[in-house]
Formats: C-alpha cells, sequence, structure tokens
C-alpha cells in the first residue's frame, strides 16, 4: 500500500469504487462539504465515523490510517521466542504503585500493551488489568506471559484510533504509543480518557517529544505518515484541570532495532479529582508568610 494521509486514501478508495463525494455522503448520511475536507486535509473524520467509513469504501480503520504498515512492523518485533522489549516492567507501573496500592482489585486499562509485560507485572500485583494493542503476535505473546505467571489478563486486539472504553478505570496507562496519534485526534482522546477515569483515579502517560536537536530513529518519509511526536509540554496541557503527581520531560538513550540513539519523553501521572476537593497537606492560603 501507497503510504498516504489518510485523506488522500479516502480519495484514491472512493474513486477506485466509482463513488462521487456526493454519493459517498449520503451512504454515510454527511454533507458532500465533510468528504470534500476530509480528502483536502481540512478536516479529520471523528472516531465514531472511521468504522462506517471503512465499510463505506470496503476496506480496514487500518488501511484508511496507514497502520497496516505499523502492525507488519510489530508483528515481525514480537515474533521471535524472546521478548523484544525484555520483562522487566516500566518504572511508571512502580509510580502507579505508590499512588495507588494493590489494597482492592482497582481496574487497570493498558493501551498499547506490546507483549503484554507491563499488564501482566500489574495482574501479579493484585490489580484487574484490561488490556490491548494493534499487534495480534504482541497479543499472543502476553496471553502466553499471562498464562506461565498464572494471571488473569483481560487482552484483546483492538487499534487505539477506533477503540472506545466499554468501562470505567481506576488507572489508564499507556506508554510508548501515543506517538501514532495524529495531533487533530488527542484532544478528543485525552478527553475520552478522562471520561472513563474514575473520581480520585489516575491516567499514567508517557508521549515521545520532538526536539531539534534529536534525530529520530524513524525519519523517514514513510515513517513520518505513521508517526507523530508531540511538543513539550502538550500533554500536559490536555490535563490542566487534573492534579499532576508526576510531571517531567527527559531525553535518554536506546538501542531497539539494534542502532543506539536518543529519545526525548515527558511522562504525566495526573489525578482526577472533584472540583472543591481540598488537598492533603495543603490550606488555602496562598502562602505562610516564612
Amino acid at each position: 500500500m501507497d503510504h498516504l494521509k489518510t485523506g488522500e486514501v479516502i480519495s484514491k478508495r472512493r474513486r477506485e469504487l466509482g463513488l462521487t463525494q456526493n454519493q459517498l455522503a449520503k451512504t454515510l448520511n454527511i454533507s458532500f462539504q465533510a468528504v470534500s475536507k476530509w480528502e483536502n486535509g481540512t478536516a479529520y473524520p471523528d472516531i465514531e465515523m472511521l468504522p462506517r467509513l471503512a465499510a463505506a469504501l470496503n476496506t480496514t480503520v487500518d488501511a484508511l490510517l496507514g497502520y497496516r504498515s505499523v502492525v507488519t512492523d510489530y508483528d515481525k518485533r514480537y515474533e521471535a521466542e524472546e521478548y523484544y522489549w525484555g520483562l522487566q516492567p516500566n518504572r511508571i507501573c512502580y509510580d502507579i504503585m505508590k499512588l495507588l496500592p494493590p489494597i482492592r482489585p482497582y481496574r487497570v486499562l493498558d493501551m498499547g500493551c506490546g507483549e503484554g509485560k507491563d499488564a501482566v507485572f500489574l495482574a501479579k500485583c493484585g490489580y484487574n488489568v484490561t488490556a490491548f494493542d494493534i499487534s495480534e503476535q504482541g497479543i499472543d505473546k502476553a496471553k502466553r506471559l499471562a498464562e506461565h505467571n498464572k494471571v488473569d489478563v483481560r487482552l484483546f486486539k483492538a487499534d487505539i484510533l477506533d477503540y472506545q472504553p466499554d468501562d470505567d478505570y481506576n488507572i489508564i496507562f499507556s506508554s510508548g504509543m501515543l506517538h501514532f496519534i495524529p495531533k487533530p485526534r488527542r484532544q478528543e482522546l485525552c478527553d475520552s480518557l478522562k471520561a472513563h477515569t474514575v473520581e480520585n483515579g489516575f491516567n499514567a502517560l508517557n508521549v515521545f517529544v520532538r526536539k531539534p536537536f534529536i534525530t529520530r530513529a524513524w525519519d523517514s518519509a514513510r515513517d513520518e505518515e505513521l508517526r507523530h511526536p508531540w511538543h513539550s509540554g502538550e500533554l500536559f496541557g490536555y490535563y490542566h484541570d487534573w492534579l499532576f503527581h508526576t510531571c517531567r520531560e527527559e531525553v535518554f538513550d536506546c538501542n531497539s532495532g539494534g542502532i543506539p540513539h536518543k529519545h526525548c519523553m515527558d511522562t504525566l501521572i495526573a489525578q482526577k479529582l472533584e472540583a472543591g476537593v481540598q488537598i492533603e497537606g495543603q490550606s488555602g492560603n496562598a502562602g505562610s508568610g516564612r
């Protein structure tokens, strides 16, 4: 498949099927102007529209969004017997445990779980874990890892760009995956995650950040279509109305793929609190005068 932008994919598939913009619009019960805006790149289909649009164009959501090569890439990474990312849990997992110890089976959603190392670790610690990934190979290995560790994890294959949470969670967690979310979709995604987090619950997320002094390992014309690094502080802005427990940016070395390189990453752990809640250790006084 040519690695086209979503609007170009829509236009290409529509023409291949011999449909006019008006005919496609009628099938979807929308205006032809909406289809035109998608195709010229001035607007983007809503998440709820993507499955219907894919069906109308006789294709898949993955293909519409250029994910086919992403799936292939990660399936290749995960086809080996060993675990590509290792088995040590992400340090965010330990941060989560400090903030919300598993004194009861709190519900956790792990988005983009890869081969399942973090999901299985959290399940072993006593959390009730749901996890998904776009890679079938990754999910298969995660299931084997859960079975080996004798824990239950609800694992399934899903695409973050057309997934809607079917429950509310105490913790929503994602590491190293959100760079697949195009900028026009990020506010909508974060709003959805916040809406599906219970009161006093947490979102623990990290994102790759673009920096002019770092050459990204995936820099190429093809990958530029698929991966969308964030800007410094962008993630924090979407959670401005939540309580921040962790808010950091760091540059680190990486050797994934066998090629030494660097990344810059923003990490946020934020808590959903009711309006007017008094935070322990704080008072209404802006300062003590000391």
